[in-house]
């Protein structure tokens, strides 16, 4: 099932806007004005302050938990099941009630899920923001840095009750930051501390390895260096990866008795911190507790190889799976020019002539590709978050859950597979079978794609058997799918 691409002619201001920049249209857009000023329609929204926050004091969001208070609502239904597991194992003294019981009743837990709950709602709070986004640069810009500083739910359920407050806290506020401060934020999260072990990771020469006869784990050190600053090629070696992982000792998360504080908050452990200074990347770090990882983390956010890196991933997600050489580095000028200020980062993306010139070739992301269909036709009431979560997993990207800590692919082949197309297509049906109001699927082609739309696709939405079909057909559309 190909998706083709004409190369022709450069694409439409509106549509790069709209779909290489943003969620994609909704009805009410109007594209020709977005035509006479693209990059203004998408700076505008750069300059809304605070655009990218979700608050908790905001009543449409009164289920959502901090970090601090999922992870403890975590630990106390995990206790609680295991209480229940025990009492369940306890021999009964009515072995004739018992025998009335079947196995299967005995087995099931009446604990509440509570971390399934928790994420349900932190789900449907991400999906109310990317649906009422103007445009959703910057929603997409929190994708983006969300997925490249990942946490997964697949590591156990205190990362299942915070991964929605870990994008909130340490993502959102800083994406039209600087680099530095999303890292040290990112980096000092109870998600990303539990998810790459640190909490396992002791200094050998500490009190507590002493006393444990227990060492470091390298996991946070090595996905810091390789994936969340310098790059696989960044210029580190392994003895960099070990001393930083002596420097990262003690950065943890309380545990649930509350010994180091408040149970679900960052601490700082001293008693398991490596002591002494460190040699990292040719610089010595004195001995100097928590400000030691600071220190280096401030100064890997300025090495030139985590400019080039974040230079090189933001041009292949929001220009080309293989961008041009000359917008890499001028993204990794700006990067050093600005100490890493991410707004100018994504200013100098929406300035870039490459990003008007080249074709949208890029297929969409699943979340991106679902967000964008439940623009163009609107959320059925009732039926959310649950219908987006099943599509996002039938599409292979599940919220919050990528493979491993280098994320969802970022790469057109990665999701451009027949069974991938095949699903595409699936829901496209799905989605117009539950649409709740379908106008002239003639009309939503020229609002969502406009003048853009090929000779092909308009034929093929005339001759639709019926409304549905024909809006099926537009949203499995090569213009609607790629960006």
């Amino acid at each position: 099932m190909a998706l083709p691409v004409s190369n022709a002619v450069p694409p439409d201001p509106a549509l790069v806007a709209l779909n290489r920049f943003g969620l994609g249209a909704r009805p009410d857009d109007d594209l020709g004005k977005i035509v006479a000023d693209a990059r203004g329609f998408l700076k505008a929204e750069l300059k809304q302050q605070d655009i990218a926050l979700v608050s908790i004091e905001d009543p449409a969001n009164a289920g959502l938990l901090d970090s601090t208070a999922a992870i403890q609502a975590s630990m106390a239904a995990n206790a609680e099941r295991k209480a229940e597991r025990d009492r369940m194992a306890q021999p009964t003294a009515e072995p004739t009630a018992m025998a009335a019981v079947s196995p299967d009743a005995k087995a099931k837990s009446t604990v509440p899920k509570v971390e399934a709950d928790i994420y349900r709602d932190e789900a449907q709070a991400r999906f109310d923001k990317a649906l009422n986004a103007g445009p959703g640069f910057v929603e997409r810009l929190v994708g983006f840095w969300s997925n490249h500083f990942c946490v997964s739910v697949a590591k156990g359920q205190i990362v299942r009750a915070c991964a929605g407050a870990f994008e909130r806290e340490a993502i959102r506020p800083f994406v039209l930051g600087r680099f530095a401060d999303i890292l040290l934020a990112v980096e000092h999260h109870p998600a990303m501390l539990f998810y790459l072990d640190n909490q396992q990771s002791i200094g050998p020469d500490s009190r507590a390895g002493k006393r444990r006869g227990r060492g470091l784990n390298e996991n946070l050190a090595h996905e810091i260096l390789e994936l969340h600053t310098l790059g696989v090629d960044g210029g580190y070696s392994q003895a960099d990866v070990t001393s930083f992982a002596g420097v990262l000792t003690g950065w943890t998360m309380a545990g649930r008795e509350g010994r180091l504080g408040e149970p679900g908050s960052f601490v700082f452990n001293a008693n398991a911190h490596q002591p002494g200074e460190a040699v990292l990347l040719g610089k010595t770090y004195p001995a100097g507790g928590m400000g030691q990882a600071e220190a280096a983390l401030n100064d890997i956010a300025r090495h030139p190889a985590t400019a080039r890196h974040t230079a090189g991933k933001l041009a292949r997600h929001f220009i080309a799976d293989d961008p041009p050489p000359q917008s890499v580095a001028h993204l990794a000028a700006v990067f050093t020019k600005t100490d890493g200020d991410l707004r100018a980062l994504a200013l100098a993306l929406v300035d870039m002539p490459e990003a008007w010139s080249m074709p949208l070739a890029k297929l969409r992301a699943p979340f991106d590709y679902v967000m964008a269909l439940r623009r163009a036709v609107g959320p059925s009431a009732g039926k959310e978050p649950q219908r987006t979560l099943g599509w996002l997993r039938a599409l292979g990207e599940p919220l919050w859950q990528p493979p491993g800590p280098n994320g969802f692919p970022d790469h057109s082949n990665a999701w451009a597979s027949a069974e991938g197309l095949k699903t595409r297509l699936d829901i496209a049906w799905q989605t117009a079978q539950q649409a709740d109001d379908i106008g002239n699927p003639g009309d939503m082609l020229s609002t969502l794609i406009g003048a853009s739309a090929s000779a092909e696709t308009r034929e093929a939405i005339a001759r639709a058997e019926s409304r549905r079909q024909g809006l099926a057909l537009l949203l499995m559309a090569p213009e609607f799918q790629r960006r």
